[in-house]
């Protein structure tokens, strides 16, 4: 029990003089801490700084493309647009690779200083992918979506971010406008190919008409039945009603003369087409159908874009504390050393 004593005994002596020896080494491991703390300042206030600015996009209005559903619906024979379908085609342009390269090309590119566009270009493009970047809010909020933009300036990357939103826009609106006019084409073309065989239809029927009224006439003539014979009681409705196919010669030579004639001497089959009109009016609106792209809209933004106020890195204050706190563990690591050495060098002596 007493040499257990002497042993906690000894250890708190060499406790306290470790820390009796370390304040004395307080110059040093002040001296380390104000060092590394004064590096980790000097790099926080050196390095480039970079902001981050976000731009929220949400699916368009009703109103926004009630334009693009001219003409669809109903009877038509073309699919309404819902707001949905217009988003999915401005997310898929967003995403698309198209857009990233043409972005890197005209915007990212032209802004770098000349020593940096020197360099390897996909190395370029690995940055720029980390510098703008895009996202889904949350699965709850599926229909948001977000584009990221990293830049030492906060004017530029706010420049950045409603710039590349507005290029998917464009290129969003353009492919579903041209969409619109391909449908609006495709239905006038199938209405066109249908009044043409409605027409070559009932140009084919006159023909018919007539042979059949001229094979009546010459049987009408070889009896000598110039007129319809009068029948009396109830059979002559009967029989006036029963004048076609084998029967038109009762009609008589006269009335089938006159009916030829008129076939014959006919301008136009259209006022004999069942529908021609209506199908007219759908061919001239569909024709002329135009959509005004600056009216359309494929998305909305949720929120103004905003100047970042500060950078998101580097973090001054945490790196400053973060300084002061390796800088103090390295000065105490420092001065134990330090008094480790002295000891055992009075040691040898």
């Amino acid at each position: 029990m007493r040499n257990e004593r002497e042993r906690l005994s000894g250890d708190e002596i060499d406790l306290f003089e470790l820390t009796e020896a370390l304040w004395g080494q307080k110059l040093l491991i002040g001296l380390v801490t104000g060092l590394v703390a004064a590096g980790a300042l000097l790099y926080a206030y050196l390095a480039e700084p970079v902001y981050e600015v976000k731009v929220f996009v949400r699916p368009p209005t009703s109103n926004d493309i009630a334009q693009l559903n001219y003409g669809r619906g109903g009877g038509s024979g073309l699919v309404m647009l819902t707001v949905k379908d217009v988003f999915d085609v401005y997310l898929r342009n967003l995403q698309s690779e198209s857009l990233r390269r043409k972005f890197f090309r005209e915007t990212y590119l032209p802004a770098l200083p000349e020593a940096r566009r020197r360099g390897s270009q996909d190395e370029q493009y690995d940055r720029y992918l980390s510098a703008v970047s895009l996202g889904q809010v949350s699965r709850e909020g599926a229909d948001r979506h977000f584009i990221k933009v990293e830049a030492s300036d906060p004017k530029r990357a706010v420049d950045w971010a409603a710039r590349y939103v507005e290029m998917a826009g464009r290129l969003g609106e353009d492919e579903i406008v041209e969409n619109v006019m391909t449908d609006a084409k495709v239905k006038a073309k199938n209405l066109e190919q249908e009044i043409n065989i409605a027409r070559e239809g009932a140009r084919k029927l006159r023909e018919d008409q007539l042979v059949q009224l001229a094979e009546a006439l010459r049987v009408a003539r070889t009896i000598g039945l110039e007129r319809p014979p009068i029948i009396a009681n109830n059979l002559s409705g009967e029989v006036s009603a029963g004048m076609e196919g084998s029967l038109i010669y009762m009609r008589g030579s006269k009335a089938l003369e006159a009916e030829i004639d008129n076939l014959r001497n006919r301008t136009s089959d259209d006022p004999f087409v069942r529908n021609l009109r209506e199908r007219q009016e759908s061919l001239a609106f569909y024709q002329s159908l135009q959509v005004d792209g600056e009216v359309v809209k494929v998305y909305r933004q949720d929120g103004a874009v905003e100047l970042p106020d500060e950078p998101v890195r580097p973090n001054r204050k945490i790196i400053g504390i973060l300084g002061l706190v390796a800088g103090g563990v390295l000065g105490i690591g420092v001065a134990v050393l330090r008094v480790l050495f002295i000891r055992r060098r009075a040691l040898h002596n």
